[in-house]
């Protein structure tokens, strides 16, 4: 079990080299309009970061989108357990949340320019964006849980606070952390389109400037930052949180074995 992560660390390393091989030849393709060079890239990216452009915009995209990131999911959640234990409340919230999904991310931002403009306009469009996919797991997470499971520990008379932080929160987790880790990932694309959108500041808005100078190269330099973002978000707190709830699953079925 202790020889996986490396192997595996070098398939990650091989995936990348793979998309930089791919970056350069596409750039040797069709030239540095269309595509730069992976090192004009990286001294354009060094130039914003050297000049300070970089730390606020990443600041600002990072608070627009952890806001609407925590209040979307927290809504998500709150909703989706309500509607996992109360089957009216499901059957009234669930075509709600069909609704939120079919609407796209676009016609939110402009609804939302329209509502509350500039920063809140995009909280509220990361928000809208993930909500609806924490719902969803939350109620499949609520169903899931052994019925029989939940009599025992009545039967027993467990108390209510070890049952819930126990037995439920730990059984929600396992269903509801994958949608928190993908609408993690999204909120910051959607962030992002929607900062371009509504020049409200952060990387979108850099973005805006550098498409509005016709500038590839500072594209593709915004675009390494939040890709950046993301790989360093993922090392560094959702595959420990993954390994964590892994070695808690496999703890519980050793128990039940």
């Amino acid at each position: 079990m202790a020889n996986k992560p490396r192997p595996s660390r070098l398939w990650s390393l091989a995936g990348l080299a793979l998309l930089a091989i791919l970056w350069e030849a596409g750039h040797r393709i069709w030239g540095p309009l269309v595509l730069p060079g992976l090192a004009e890239t990286g001294v354009t990216l060094w130039h914003m970061i050297a000049e300070g452009r970089v730390a606020p915009a990443l600041a600002q995209t990072a608070g627009n989108a952890g806001m609407g990131w925590v209040l979307g999911a927290a809504a998500g959640m709150i909703a989706g357990t309500l509607a996992g234990l109360r089957p009216e409340a499901q059957r009234a919230l669930q075509p709600v949340a069909v609704v939120l999904l079919g609407i796209p991310a676009i016609a939110w931002v402009v609804l939302a320019l329209l509502w509350f403009g500039g920063r809140w306009a995009v909280v509220f469009t990361v928000a809208v964006a993930t909500g609806p996919l924490v719902f969803a797991a939350a109620v499949a997470g609520v169903h899931s849980l052994d019925g029989g499971l939940i009599r025992m520990a009545r039967a027993f008379r467990v108390p209510l606070g070890a049952r819930l932080a126990h037995m439920h929160l730990p059984h929600m987790l396992g269903h509801v952390f994958p949608a928190l880790a993908t609408t993690l990932a999204m909120s910051w694309k959607v962030s992002v389109m929607a900062e371009l959108l509504a020049g409200a500041g952060g990387i979108g808005d850099g973005l805006a400037t550098a498409r509005a100078h016709v500038d590839t190269v500072a594209i593709m330099a915004w675009v390494l930052v939040v890709v950046a973002v993301l790989v360093a978000v993922d090392l560094a707190l959702l595959q420990p949180l993954q390994r964590r709830m892994a070695h808690w699953r496999d703890d519980g079925r050793g128990v039940g074995a």
